[in-house]
């Protein structure tokens, strides 16, 4: 029980961790908070700063969901506390609390979860991304798509019950940080990932 609750607080704290703006720290770039978009996200410093801070930004967000879970199952913890786990570190990129609880959108954090709970579904997420962003050049029409299908992927690849529901609650968290990205195509408005 105590190995859990490390599990679960530990997730939370490592995704409480703001990549985008450590990486634009170190990198001598401005606050991705104050600049573009205002999202702490790979996007927004991809504007800001380049491909390689961008890269930077979106291989640790990824990372911050993926290894609470890979560490979860090497521990041998159940579906329950990998799926509270995988919510954790999403929650944490969310509302982190080393940075005033304003957090980013939660897209490539939610990938990395993804692919820690079931390998072919965030596969099959990653890749509805990268062809929704090729063909469209807009991040967050990519990152609506795919996370509108994550619970659908889930379902047809048989994934157990509890990381289905896991997926499902992550998809809505998503979902929910993007409601402006959400107005801003259906106004015909939103920016693609060169522009803010």
């Amino acid at each position: 029980m105590i190995l859990h609750l490390i599990l679960v607080a530990g997730a939370y704290l490592l995704g409480s961790i703001s990549t985008a703006i450590l990486v634009c720290r170190v990198m001598g770039l401005p606050d991705p908070r104050t600049q573009g978009s205002g999202n702490p996200g790979a996007t927004n410093v991809l504007r800001i700063g380049g491909k390689k801070a961008a890269a930077l930004t979106l291989a640790g967000d990824f990372l911050k969901g993926l290894i609470p879970v890979l560490l979860a199952q090497l521990l041998g913890a159940s579906d329950t506390v990998l799926a509270l786990t995988g919510l954790a570190a999403v929650l944490g990129h969310l509302f982190p609390i080393f940075f005033s609880f304003q957090g980013g959108k939660g897209v490539a954090t939610a990938a990395g979860v993804l692919l820690g709970f079931a390998w072919p579904v965030g596969i099959a997420v990653i890749a509805t991304w990268l062809v929704v962003a090729k063909v469209f050049k807009i991040s967050s029409a990519a990152a609506l798509t795919a996370t509108l299908l994550a619970p659908i992927y889930s379902w047809l690849l048989k994934t157990p019950m509890v990381l289905s529901l896991a997926i499902l609650i992550l998809s809505i968290l998503v979902l929910w940080r993007h409601r402006e990205n959400i107005q801003r195509l259906m106004r015909g408005t939103e920016g693609n990932v060169n522009r803010n």
